[in-house]
């Protein structure tokens, strides 16, 4: 699933501060909220800013495809790799990064299921194994600095309860990009983050990022 807009975020966040601050605020805000939550849903399923059909590969990396995806809740099926390895829902977010992976990595996670935000255990310290997913997890923040090639997971929230997960695709010391499916019918396939390091641990400048998995 698509991760949260920015706006969409700094609104949710204004609408529980409202709430616990006066009645006014709390009345202001709930009618912002209904307007804002009406216009991430639109945002999240409608099409019509692009001229890409759904199954279309939109972008790639280290030769393997992104497509694209329409309507974040849309699923074309299940994809098994020949081998039957469960690669996920076409075209969700789970599923192109199975499939980077398997692909380009040779890599199977002992458990092929779940939401985005599973592959996250959250009862594992910065550092520890991740048995399910056969891959070394780095909290947010870390000790261990992002690289390309890692599995970003992201939280679920108000708009979207299943989390978003992407790759990461670049490093710098100060940012951090990502390549995703299924961000969203309009949205890019790629994503800039801030990148700090203070107290010799990293963190990804967004709230919404629970941790990044390696092999």
């Amino acid at each position: 699933m698509n991760r949260l807009y920015p706006t969409c975020r700094f609104i949710h966040q204004f609408y529980t501060s409202a709430v616990q601050r006066s009645k006014p605020l709390f009345f202001i805000a709930s009618l912002i909220a209904v307007a804002v939550f009406s216009f991430c849903i639109a945002a999240t399923r409608t099409t019509l800013f692009t001229d890409h059909e759904v199954g279309d590969a939109v972008d790639s990396l280290n030769g393997v495809k992104v497509y694209y995806n329409g309507s974040v809740d849309h699923v074309c099926g299940r994809n098994v790799a020949a081998d039957g390895y469960n690669l996920g829902l076409k075209y969700q977010c789970v599923e192109f990064v199975k499939r980077y992976y398997y692909q380009h990595l040779n890599h199977k996670m002992p458990d092929s299921y779940g939401h985005a935000k599973d592959f996250f255990n959250k009862k594992l310290a910065d550092g520890q194994w991740n048995k399910q997913r056969n891959l070394t997890q780095c909290s947010n923040p870390s000790q261990r600095k992002p690289q390309a090639d890692d599995l970003l997971v992201f939280d679920g929230h108000a708009f979207n309860p299943y989390g978003h997960v992407a790759i990461i695709s670049a490093v710098t010391d100060n940012t951090v990009e990502i390549i995703q499916q299924n961000p969203g019918p309009s949205a890019s396939s790629r994503a800039t983050f801030k990148l700090q390091q203070a107290n010799g641990r990293w963190h990804i400048d967004d709230s919404g990022v629970l941790a990044w998995l390696r092999k």
